[in-house]
């Protein structure tokens, strides 16, 4: 009988990428849960905003203290007991899903998915060194693209489409989080494994690691949500606007994913990071191009340009932080990273607040400069380095 104890070190990494799909499928699927809770609970616009906004509260400090809390007590119960606050936080709202319910059980899933995620990308990384990392963030992606598909389907067509989408996301992340408590080793692993296409380099910091990654970060999610929110309500008012922001982040996340695996395969190295800020550059010119009233070829292509910026700088930051960062500060690492990704997601507030004042094409344009300079910069810190 296979037993944490005893569980062989192949089945670890698995175990780790599947509890970080359904962490990023239980985290986001409440997109698709919003005009099923407005229409058959009658719940605010504001409510439901305020929804996202408490799962942040909850997913910063748990992305910066799960990681924190990884490095002293180790990856291991710092990852599973965040999947299975995530589980729990959908269960809660199969039966409490008035207002009250719904804010509980988002900041249940955003405490529970930030320990998750900073962990849960170290631990991956413990295990395949470089390639563990990657794996781990276009893994995590995966949930987060697929995890609104899969409730939507469920809302569609299921019967009681309030409960079963929350159910079934709930119950999934409590299973693979008791697989993954059978398949993983009870003592982390005290090396990495496996090679990449970016060369080791002999001093690491904490401040090296973050000189470097940090810049890639700012692009990560403030692509995607370039493509999701600012472009996807510029585009629904001739369009019907239910579908066009799952459009945009099917373009986006899909596109972001699928590069992520490709140059992976190539083994293109740090320059990638380099061609992500330029690309999140392009899109953020494209978005200003565009004005108020996108075309639609205008608005998908500038959602695949960003989504390709989004998952080169997901990468490539990862790949920074695993060559750089002494392992035993990985974890904390790994989760300020990842909060340096989430400040995207203020983003649209920030554009939607200053844009009567300056208008819609100047944000795009300090944007697009400012991702130029770190790609600029990316490039000859790396020619610097030979």
């Amino acid at each position: 009988m296979t037993t944490a104890a005893t569980a062989p070190r192949r089945f670890a990494l698995p175990a780790v990428l599947m509890v970080l799909f359904t962490t990023g499928w239980g985290a986001n699927h409440f997109a698709s849960m919003i005009p099923v809770l407005k229409a058959d609970e009658g719940l605010s616009a504001t409510v439901l905003d305020g929804a996202f906004g408490i799962y942040a509260l909850g997913l910063l400090p748990g992305l910066f203290g799960g990681g924190t809390l990884s490095d002293r007590v180790g990856r291991r119960p710092v990852v599973l007991t965040g999947a299975v606050l995530a589980g729990l936080g959908n269960l809660m709202m199969i039966v409490w899903h008035d207002q009250a319910g719904v804010l509980i059980g988002r900041l249940v899933v955003g405490l529970g998915a930030g320990l998750t995620i900073s962990a849960g990308t170290a631990w991956a990384a413990d295990l395949r060194g470089r390639s563990g990392a990657t794996l781990a963030g276009a893994l995590l992606t995966t949930g987060f693209a697929l995890g609104p598909v899969i409730t939507g389907v469920l809302a569609e067509f299921a019967p009681h489409r309030l409960e079963v989408p929350f159910a079934v996301s709930g119950v999934v992340s409590l299973l693979v989080a008791a697989a993954a408590l059978a398949l993983t080793p009870a003592v982390d692993p005290d090396h990495t494994a496996g090679t990449s296409d970016i060369t080791d380099i002999g001093e690491r910091s904490v401040g090296l690691a973050l000189s470097w990654s940090v810049p890639m970060a700012l692009w990560v999610f403030s692509s995607v949500t370039v493509a999701v929110v600012v472009m996807a309500a510029r585009i629904s008012d001739r369009f019907d606007g239910a579908w066009v922001p799952g459009v945009a982040a099917a373009l986006s996340l899909g596109s972001g994913v699928l590069i992520q695996f490709v140059v992976r395969r190539a083994h293109t190295g740090q320059m990638t990071g380099v061609v992500g800020a330029a690309l999140a550059a392009v899109g953020f010119v494209l978005a200003a191009v565009a004005g108020a009233h996108p075309t639609m070829l205008l608005f998908v292509v500038t959602s695949v340009v960003l989504g390709l910026a989004y998952g080169l700088c997901l990468r490539d930051g990862l790949m920074d932080v695993e060559a750089m960062t002494p392992r035993h500060h990985r974890g904390a690492v790994t989760g300020i990273f990842y909060v340096a990704c989430y400040l995207g997601f203020g983003l649209p507030v920030l554009i939607t607040t200053i844009t009567p004042s300056v208008g819609i094409v100047a944000p795009m344009v300090v944007l697009a400069v400012a991702a130029g300079v770190a790609s600029a910069g990316r490039a000859l810190r790396i020619r610097r380095r030979g």
